[in-house]
This record gives C-alpha cells, structure tokens and sequence, in this order.
C-alpha cells in the first residue's frame, strides 16, 4: 500500500492522494443527491448500503492498517465489487471507476497487482452495467469499449508510479548522501581548524616565550658567574632577567586572551628592532652594526619582522659563537627586507629542520613573504626576510 505522501515526495504522488481524497468527496456528494432525490426507495438502500460498506472497508485499512498486504487486497476486492453494484443500480454510476482510479494504484503493492485489480474494476462495471440495460450482447460491448479506455489509462498510471517512486527514493538516497557528506567536511574543517591554531599557538610559544626563557637562563648563568667578580655588571644581566620576565607574562597574558593586542606595542619598524638589538647587546655584549629605514607597515608585518629578528638572534646566541652581527632594514621595489648576518660557525642549511626556521618560513608565507637562508659551515649565515608591502601609502618615510 502507498502510504501518505511526505514532504520531497515527487509531484505525482501528491496528485495520487490528492486524487484518492477528490474521489471520496465526489462519491460522498453522489450518495447525498441519490439520498435526497427522487430514486425508488430500495435502489437508494442499495447505493447507500454499498457505499456504507465500501467507506467502512476504507477506513479500517487506513486507520488499522494490520496485514499491509492481505486487508488492502480485500479492500480492493470490495471495491471492485462495490463499483459493479452502483453501476447495476444506477445510469452513469459507472463513471465512479474512472472517479476511484487511484485507488487501484495506491492501494495495491506493485504494478502488477494494480494492473489486475484496475482490469477487474472494469469488467465489475461492464457486467453491472450490462446487466442494467438488459444483458444484452451489444450493450456489453459498448460497455466494454468505455471500460477499456480507462483501462489503458490506468494501466499506464500503475506502470509510471513505480518510476516515480524510484525518483523519489533516489533523490532522498543523494539528500542523505550530501547530509553525510557535509557532516564529513565539517568534521574535516573542524579538525583542520584545530590543527592549525594549534600550530599557531606552538609557533606564537615558541617565538615569544620560549625565546624569553631562553634569554632569562642565559642571563642567569651569566650573573652567576659573574657575580662575585663584576657586580655591576651581574646587576645589569639581573635588569635584563627582570625585564625579558616581564614581557614574557604580557606575552603570556595575549596567548590566553587576557590582553587585547598582539604583545606588541604599535610605532616605527625601525625603532621597534632598534630596541630589540639594544636589548641583545646588552646581553650579550656581541658587536651588532645596523642600518634600519624607517618604513611604515601594518602591524601584522610589523610582528612578522620582529618574530624573524628575535629568532635569528636566539639562533646566534644559542648556536653561531659569533663575534659580530649585521642587521638591515631596506625597502626594496616592492617589498620590506630584513637581512640578518653574522660571522659565526654557520651551518649545513639542508639538514637544519628545526621549529624556529620552519615557523619562521610559516609566518612570512601569511603575508605573502618568503625566507632565505645561506650558509655553510664556517662561513657564517644570512638570513633574508622579504615581505610585500601594498602600495596604498605604505613605504619609506
């Protein structure tokens, strides 16, 4: 049995209830006028009694529907009955076929059964009807021609149903299909997501905090060792201690949205790394000669050439057992420079895989930048950040 129509249900299956339920409103006012017309008595108990019979055996399939195979086949039945009976009752109550057509089809389980019953409901109304005007040879196969017809009809109804609910059950297979396969994307995005501010964060730590320890445990061996000897200067490398502590906890404050900016404070490019190798010095008592332009940028550049100054210098004081360290600042034709150079033990760039080189790379690539190291050992290294810079004002002032 076809049941009620749900929502994406293809056209043609709303038209078949819609259809079905048109009937049983028509057969309903047909019943009231022979109920209320002028019929001979006993043929209106006989249409009101097979109508009767035939709502009663609808509403006991619909309402309870029990066996979905046996009681809508024994309600066909009954109808194929029923109609034969008000086309022997009544003149053109043989339309009520055409009229319950539907049926056939909604009731029955495949083409095939609604091809045999729709044949039956024509000949029940052939034989009524034929029995009516006398059972007489020509009248029968008048009948039959009508009947035929609609026949044909509805043999192509049940033969075109079975395809659109092919559709039907295509289309919702291809809705469940692109529901799982958003969840999937989104599940992919989701986790995409969060592998990648994981590795933001790891490369924020890394260039600000680990840095600053990094500094703050150098500084403290060096005070130690020179505590007793140079006093002056272990209160200067203690300073220093203070200070790399400080802004490690504002560092620390923004990485956990405790603090609304990037850490770093907003002015000059020039003057921003100017600090920064003022601050080395002083730590490390290394010879840094610098030639800083002053180019105006946003701040997103900003931090991107002071991450790469901080983590060139950690790479030298940690690594080069440099003397000396150049630093340039230059605008180019289109883009900010920033070379890094120095005199120390350089390295084979090839096999270098740290995290420090890596982020460094990640973090100009945002901007649209890139990173070039050159190196061998005992030659030294140069380091090159380049990073475009829009051509909206922005330059050298």
């Amino acid at each position: 049995m076809l049941q009620r129509p749900q929502r994406g249900d293809p056209v043609w299956i709303w038209v078949l209830h819609g259809w079905e339920g048109l009937s049983w409103a028509l057969l309903a006012l047909v019943t009231l006028i022979t109920a209320t017309g002028g019929a001979p008595a006993h043929r209106k108990a006989w249409i009101l009694a097979l109508t009767a019979v035939l709502a009663l055996c609808y509403a006991l399939v619909r309402l309870r529907p029990g066996d979905r195979v046996r009681r809508p086949y024994a309600y066909l039945c009954v109808l194929v009955v029923v109609l034969g009976g008000l086309a022997y009752e009544g003149d053109g109550f043989g339309v009520f076929y055409t009229v319950m057509l539907t049926q056939f089809i909604v009731f029955a389980d495949s083409p095939r059964g609604a091809i045999l019953f729709t044949g039956l409901g024509a000949a029940g109304i052939t034989i009524g009807g034929s029995l009516r005007e006398g059972g007489h040879v020509e009248a029968f196969l008048q009948n039959s021609a009508s009947s035929l017809g609609v026949w044909v009809v509805a043999t192509a109804m049940a033969l075109m149903t079975p395809r659109v609910l092919a559709q039907r059950d295509e289309r919702a297979a291809l809705r469940t299909e692109l529901k799982s396969t958003q969840l999937e994307l989104a599940e992919v995005y989701q986790r995409q997501g969060a592998a990648e501010e994981r590795e933001r964060l790891a490369r924020e730590i890394h260039d600000t905090l680990a840095q600053g320890f990094a500094s703050i445990i150098v500084l403290a061996e060096a005070a130690r060792s020179q505590l007793a000897v140079d006093v002056h200067r272990s209160a200067q490398q203690l300073q220093s201690i203070e200070q790399t502590a400080r802004e490690n906890l504002a560092e620390a404050r923004v990485l956990v949205g405790a603090a609304p900016s990037s850490g770093v404070a907003p002015g000059s490019v020039a003057a921003t790394l100017r600090r920064t190798l003022e601050r080395f010095t002083e730590d490390t008592g290394l010879d840094v000669t610098s030639e800083l332009a002053d180019i105006v940028c946003d701040q997103p550049t900003r931090i991107a050439l002071l991450r790469c100054t901080q983590e060139s210098l950690a790479n030298i004081r940690k690594h080069a057992s440099a003397s000396t360290v150049g630093v340039v600042l230059a605008h180019g034709p289109d883009a900010v420079e920033l070379e890094i150079t120095d005199d120390g033990r350089g390295f084979v760039v090839e096999d270098a895989h740290g995290f420090g080189l890596n982020g460094m790379r990640k973090r100009l690539a945002e901007s649209g930048g890139g990173l070039t190291v050159t190196s061998s050992l005992g030659d030294g290294t140069r380091i090159l950040a380049t990073i475009p810079l829009a051509l909206d004002g922005q330059g050298v002032t």
